[in-house]
C-alpha cells in the first residue's frame, strides 16, 4: 500500500514539527519537575529519595514519561530536517542531528540508571549503600551534566540554522543563544535551569505553529488532475 501524497505532505509540514515539539516540551518539563522535586540535592546524598515512598512514586511516573518524550523529540528532529530540505547547512545539520541523538541517549541512560536504582532498592536481597550511591551519582551526571550540555549544543545549532533559513525569528535566535550559554556553563547544582530547554523548544514550536497556520507550505509532490 502506498502513502497518499496528501498524507505524506501533512506529515512533513511545519505543523507536525510544532505539535511534536509542544508534546516533547510538556513531557520533559513534567519529568524535570518531578525528578528534581523528588530528589533534592541539598542533602548531598543522591539516594536519599529512595527512603520515601512518595518520592519513589514520583520518580517512577517520570520514568514512564521519558520514552514518550524521546519519541516526540525524534519526530521533532525529523520534521524540522525535512522542512529545511536543501537549505540545510551541512555543518550545523550534522551538529544538530548528532547533539539531538546524544541528548536522547543521555536522557535514556539516566532513566535506565534510575530505574535500576529502584529495582535494586525494592529487591529482596537489596543493595549496598555504595552501589546505590554509585547509581545515583551516575544518573545525576548523565542528566545534569552530559544531557544538559547536549541540549545546549542542540539549541545553538537550531538557532543558527533557523536564523540562516528564516525559520526562527531574530528574537528567538537571541533567546536560544542565551539558553545555550546558561546550559553550557551552569554548575550541576543549578538543576532547575534545565527547564530552559523545554521552554525554548515550546516557544519555537508555538512560533512554527502560528506561522504555519498563516501560510501552509505547498507539498513537494503535485497531484495529477
Amino acid at each position: 500500500m502506498t502513502e497518499s501524497p496528501g498524507l505524506a505532505g501533512e506529515l512533513r509540514t511545519p505543523r507536525a514539527a510544532a505539535v511534536a515539539g509542544i508534546i516533547f516540551a510538556a513531557i520533559l518539563a513534567t519529568v524535570i519537575i518531578l525528578v528534581h522535586s523528588a530528589t533534592p540535592r541539598a542533602s548531598g546524598d543522591p539516594t536519599v529519595w529512595l527512603t520515601s515512598a512518595s518520592r519513589r512514586r514520583a520518580v517512577s511516573v517520570s520514568l514512564t514519561l521519558i520514552p514518550f518524550a524521546g519519541i516526540a523529540f525524534l519526530w521533532f528532529i525529523g520534521v524540522i530536517r525535512t522542512h529545511l530540505g536543501a537549505r540545510e547547512d551541512k555543518l550545523f545539520a550534522t551538529v544538530f542531528l548528532g547533539s539531538g541523538l546524544l541528548f536522547i541517549a543521555m536522557l535514556f541512560g539516566a532513566a535506565a540508571s534510575t530505574a535500576s536504582l529502584l529495582a535494586l532498592f525494592d529487591s529482596a536481597s537489596g543493595a549496598s549503600n555504595d552501589t546505590l550511591r554509585l547509581g545515583g551519582t551516575l544518573s545525576t551526571m548523565l542528566l545534569g551534566t552530559f544531557a544538559t550540555r547536549m541540549a545546549a549544543v542542540f539549541t545553538l545549532s537550531v538557532s543558527n540554522l533557523g536564523r540562516r533559513t528564516s525559520l526562527v525569528p531574530g528574537w528567538l535566535s537571541v533567546f536560544g543563544y542565551v539558553v545555550t550559554v546558561v546550559l553550557l556553563f551552569s554548575p550541576p547544582g543549578l538543576e532547575w535551569v534545565q527547564l530552559l530547554f523545554p521552554g525554548w523548544v515550546l516557544l519555537l514550536s508555538v512560533h512554527i505553529l502560528v506561522v504555519s497556520g498563516r501560510s501552509l507550505p505547498v507539498p513537494d509532490q503535485a497531484v495529477a488532475g
